[in-house]
């Protein structure tokens, strides 16, 4: 599992745009969105494909490889490759977009 950092790459510039800028992570993708229950868990199973895991609202756990948890918070991100076993909870319920592709930049 890796952190992940969300700021933009450059500018947004169409007409009327301020203070706005994009990432691109995958071109190609398949993307979710998650709601976990309080006290709900998503097991521990492999990403099949790179897996971006984005909280956007409440708070939660995460973990990779080693297993060991990690607090997520909302705006925070975690890459877990292909094949990585991996696991999610919260105790509060969170809410998280999640982006799986091929590859995805980090």
């Amino acid at each position: 599992m890796r952190r992940v950092e969300l700021a933009g790459e450059r500018e947004v510039t169409a007409p009327g745009s301020v203070g706005a800028r994009v990432r691109r992570l995958s071109a190609e993708a398949h993307v979710v969105v998650i709601e976990v229950e309080p006290g709900g868990v998503v097991a521990r199973h492999p990403a099949a494909v790179a897996q971006l895991f984005a909280l956007i609202r409440g708070s939660g756990w995460v973990s990779g490889a080693d297993g060991e948890r990690e607090p997520i918070a909302t705006g925070e991100a975690v890459v877990w490759d292909p094949g990585e076993e991996h696991e999610s909870g919260s105790v509060e319920g969170m809410t998280v977009l999640v982006v799986e592709a091929e590859s995805l930049a980090s």
